[in-house]
């Protein structure tokens, strides 16, 4: 299942690109999930639920976070999300070369449709050849996962608790120690809030008040507690990271 986000403040839009999407997954024998959104903020606030999007339709020219703005902000969590912008005018094309869009698509064109089947077409061409993954032994299981998708990590009872995105938050178990996974995956956005936290930085909404705060999904939020000790530099560790995340 390849699951696929339309971002337009137009209604007319949204409906439009979505039946273009459902016929050409009826012509091509691909399955699609489809979801809609009005806007550039209700995508974002998603957290960490927004990296199960293989593949996200966006309009450059929306109220409060335009298209690209939102781009940008989605290339903060995810280098692996496939843009495609949707617009009414081709002058942005060069801003998008900064967030690596792979199609403009232009508005009341009456080769829209046959834009968007060449641009599925080549997007899921370019999906033939795997992003990286790493390797984790689960208890559930041996499985290769996208450091991207990782939310946090969770020492509990003598095991390891990975929250991961699939096409919802799933917890999987992990024996080692958090030391050891903190070592591993040194110099790829996460960061040891607490003795028993190791959360994926991506996803961090504010740091402040001895508290790290992050999103599980669209409407839940989550607090770690932030030792005294600990807090400086954690602190310095995600100010930093946020500074070498804008682009």
């Amino acid at each position: 299942m390849i699951h696929i986000a339309i971002c337009d403040d137009e209604k007319f839009f949204r409906e439009q690109i979505k039946e273009i999407l459902k016929q050409y997954m009826d012509d091509k024998g691909y399955p699609l999930e489809i979801d809609t959104f009005c806007s550039g903020i209700e995508f974002i606030e998603q957290g960490i639920e927004m990296v199960k999007y293989k593949i996200i339709f966006l309009d450059i020219y929306m109220e409060q976070l335009d298209g690209m703005m939102t781009a940008k902000e989605i290339r903060k969590r995810s280098k692996e999300m496939f843009i495609v912008f949707i617009t009414a005018c081709i002058q942005c094309v060069f801003e998008g070369y900064k967030v690596d869009a792979v199609r403009y698509i232009l508005k009341n064109d009456g080769s829209m449709a046959a834009s968007i089947y060449e641009c599925m077409d080549a997007i899921l061409e370019k999906m033939n050849y795997q992003a990286p993954r790493v390797r984790f032994d689960f208890r559930e299981g041996a499985k290769k996962v996208s450091l991207e998708h990782i939310l946090y990590i969770e020492s509990k009872l003598h095991k390891l608790e990975v929250y991961i995105m699939e096409d919802q938050l799933e917890k999987y178990t992990l024996l080692g120690t958090l030391n050891k996974l903190e070592a591993f995956l040194k110099g790829d956005g996460f960061l040891r809030v607490h003795q028993s936290f190791l959360v994926n930085m991506r996803f961090i909404k504010r740091i402040s008040r001895y508290k790290a705060v992050f999103r599980r999904g669209r409407n839940e939020e989550m607090e770690v507690n932030i030792p005294r000790a600990r807090y400086n530099n954690v602190e310095e560790h995600f100010i930093s990271y946020r500074a070498s995340m804008e682009i």
